[in-house]
């Protein structure tokens, strides 16, 4: 047997993907990675801020206990999240502006006073 992964390697994160997508076609569209690398991983990334990722979250029945929160150079805020669906490990992941950066967005300025 070669150690070359084929594309039917992958097939248990797209199955996952499929039904995700027949079950809960109506969240919100996230990024999708499928990865040699993992094979039995399906990442889905939101980009568009942080509220989509609790309906996911709930989606998945991941607990809020086990949301990983990140700040990224102080400006991106993420939060992180892995499961078992459908015999892969869906790892979910949310990025969205850090408190500062709304502010500063805003007109306040951000930072503290």
């Amino acid at each position: 047997m070669s150690g070359l992964l084929t594309l039917a390697g992958l097939s248990v994160p797209m199955r996952a993907l499929r039904t995700l997508a027949a079950e809960y076609g109506d969240l919100p569209a996230p990024a999708v990675g499928v990865s040699t690398v993992y094979p039995e991983r399906l990442e889905l990334s939101l980009h568009e801020g942080l509220g989509a990722f609790d309906a996911w979250r709930a989606a998945l029945d991941i607990r809020p206990d086990e949301v990983e929160f990140r700040e990224q150079a102080g400006n991106t805020w993420t939060l992180t999240a892995s499961a078992p669906y459908a015999g892969a490990e869906v790892r979910l992941i949310a990025y969205g502006p850090a408190l500062d950066t709304v502010r500063a967005g805003a007109g306040d300025g951000g930072g503290d006073a």
